[in-house]
């Protein structure tokens, strides 16, 4: 296995693999029993230059309900969303704690907040810590003087699945504030561990501490993991 320290040389493939498995809470013996393979295929798929046929390809997309033009990078450009709702979908409230399941420790999410050229939304690679956001943002961006001001912030991150039209939203609505204490900012810049995918110079810590937090979630029927019925 090629290795540069701790990170091995994974292809395109192997990447989306990986995450979709994760994200769909697999071990690899369980994706291996799903498309009729071995773990060690799996781990060679995932962390190798794979040429997997079509055959297998289709047999992955399936246990990964997803799509090959997802797994193969055909719509990583494209716009999510374009395809037709599902089969008598169903909209579902979700719970606080649902909520934050779903957002995880980590990703990727919007906010949005109001400043002196007025509204605008900001991608962010963001962490949760303590029942709180925080990420980094450079102190001379929009961003970073709106929170200086101590503004009200919307946050949202959502999940759609193209495959079976269904998927899930959150939405945080809050103040957001820079962490000015130098104490409280040392801590908090030691436990913040995700950084921005735009790199450059931010390292500017904001923390959005919710006060509203709601979800909602679409089911399909008979997608996998689907009840046949709405609300059954």
């Amino acid at each position: 296995m090629n290795t540069i320290g701790d990170r091995r040389y994974r292809s395109d493939l192997g990447r989306r693999v990986m995450t979709r498995r994760r994200q769909l809470g697999l071990s690899r013996e369980e994706l291996a029993e799903r498309t009729g393979s071995t773990p060690g295929y799996i781990v060679h798929v995932e962390e190798q230059l794979p040429t997997p046929g079509i055959e297998f390809l289709v047999r992955l997309a399936h246990a990964l309900e997803t799509t090959i033009q997802d797994l193969t990078g055909l719509t990583a450009d494209l716009a999510p969303g374009g395809a037709s709702p599902g089969n008598r979908p169903e909209l579902v409230e979700l719970d606080e704690p649902e909520c934050w399941s779903l957002l995880d420790d980590r990703g990727v999410g919007r906010i949005g907040v109001e400043g002196t050229d007025g509204l605008a939304v900001f991608p962010v690679n963001y962490q949760v810590l303590d029942g709180s956001l925080v990420f980094s943002t450079a102190a001379d961006s929009a961003l970073g003087r709106a929170a200086a001001s101590g503004v009200e912030a919307a946050f949202e991150a959502d999940r759609p699945d193209e495959a079976f039209r269904r998927g899930w939203s959150v939405l945080l609505v809050g103040p957001v504030r820079i962490l000015c204490d130098p104490a409280e900012a040392m801590d908090m810049s030691r436990a913040v561990t995700v950084r921005p995918w735009s790199g450059g110079e931010r390292d500017t810590v904001v923390r959005l501490v919710p006060r509203r937090v709601t979800g909602r979630r679409i089911h399909v029927p008979g997608a996998p993991g689907e009840p046949a019925e709405p609300g059954a």
